[in-house]
């Protein structure tokens, strides 16, 4: 049966551009569609890889080869950085190359000190899925536990597929990479931070827990980050009036990775589970619309050393909304607290409470709307207004 291709709201830039994002988001797909005459080296490839790596000059040889082609796609340029000096010096030439670059870890271009060819080329992010690129198919239950990957959805076993797909960063990124020494404490690691998903980073108690050093657990979250397996938010405090919190809040980049990693336990009780992927969908959404953004926004969470918390802030030049989000079907005063003292606090502030529910209104003017129609209203290319 034929796969059907979803329209991705990436806009491409007309210049040179780098297109990072994890694995299995279809930046390769997506690439091969829109630029299907483009020169393209895959470093996935044993032997363009060895090609290359014996003598990154060759880039230059092999396009005195190509005359016509100006369009050529470096896949992975992360496994072999000294390409991009080869980069560098041809777009400086300005003989009208345009570049584009994939890379699924920003950790070995940063490592070894690339500048990421001084800003000559964008940066861009492919990420899992919107909601509304999948509209037809999107169901609010099943990609709570598979996730947005066009991998893992595009796939006629998307729980196997989903299953081994953390293991295939395991084995290609960390141990034959040499990121870390012992792959066996990485991955006990990634267990423990399942259960922080949605959740306050304590080091001390996650190294106690992995039975890891404290030193070792940071290293450790420099890393998920570097791969794009994770992402961090910091309290907002802009004018607080109240005493915050100093600690980030941490999510696995797609809830169907979340779901997949955490351990399977009888005692747990599973709307817990449920309920962290629910917020972690959101958080990914939101994310992943302010990085498309050309405007200067930011994503945060507001909590006080009173333990009142809103999960989401978005400010930005025209937008500041506080969000919370529930798990439950019908919305209760006290799931309202925390979204009516940040308004106390910032009344320019617009509150929305999301639930699973199916009505949308305005209880003590706060918006309470179904997760699955504000994920759906969700466009890169549309403001933020509900």
């Amino acid at each position: 049966m034929k796969k059907r291709m979803y329209q991705r709201f990436f806009t491409p830039p007309k210049q040179s551009y780098f297109l990072f994002g994890p694995r299995g988001t279809g930046k390769t797909t997506w690439l091969k569609k829109k630029y299907p005459r483009a020169y393209w080296i895959d470093l996935l490839e044993p032997e363009t890889f060895r090609f290359f790596a014996a003598n990154p000059e060759r880039l230059q040889a092999a396009l005195k080869a190509h005359p016509g082609q100006r369009m050529i796609v470096i896949d992975e340029v992360q496994k072999l950085p000294d390409l991009l000096n080869v980069v560098h010096s041809m777009i400086e030439e300005k003989k009208g190359y345009q570049f584009i670059l994939t890379g699924s870890s920003a950790r070995k271009l940063r490592r070894e000190g690339v500048n990421l060819l001084g800003g000559r080329a964008l940066l861009k992010y492919m990420p899992p899925f919107f909601a509304s690129e999948i509209k037809d198919i999107f169901d609010l239950s099943k990609n709570l536990k598979l996730g947005m990957l066009p991998l893992v959805l595009d796939s006629t076993n998307p729980k196997e597929v989903l299953k081994a797909y953390v293991g295939i960063y395991l084995k290609e990124e960390v141990q034959e990479e040499g990121i870390v020494r012992h792959v066996g404490d990485f991955a006990r690691f990634l267990e423990t931070m399942s259960f922080s998903h949605g959740s306050f980073i304590n080091t001390s108690n996650i190294a106690r827990e992995c039975e890891i050093a404290r030193k070792t657990v940071e290293s450790y979250l420099f890393i998920l980050n570097d791969l794009l397996l994770s992402f961090q938010l910091s309290v907002f405090r802009r004018k607080a009036k109240r005493s915050v919190v100093s600690h980030s809040k941490f999510y696995f980049f797609d809830s169907g990775v979340y779901y997949s990693i955490r351990p399977k336990n009888f005692l747990e009780i599973e709307s817990e589970k449920e309920g962290a992927a629910l917020e972690g969908l959101v958080a990914q959404h939101l994310k992943a619309w302010i990085d498309v953004q050309l405007e200067n926004y930011q994503l945060n969470f507001w909590r006080t050393t009173s333990k009142v918390e809103v999960d989401f802030i978005v400010s930005g030049p025209d937008c500041f909304l506080a969000i919370e989000v529930k798990n439950g079907k019908t919305v209760h005063p006290q799931d309202l607290r925390g979204l009516e003292n940040f308004l106390e606090d910032y009344p320019q502030a617009k509150g929305i409470l999301l639930y699973r529910g199916k009505r949308k209104y305005i209880e003590r003017k706060i918006l309470c709307c179904p997760v699955d129609e504000f994920l759906l209203e969700i466009h890169p290319k549309k403001p933020l207004t509900f």
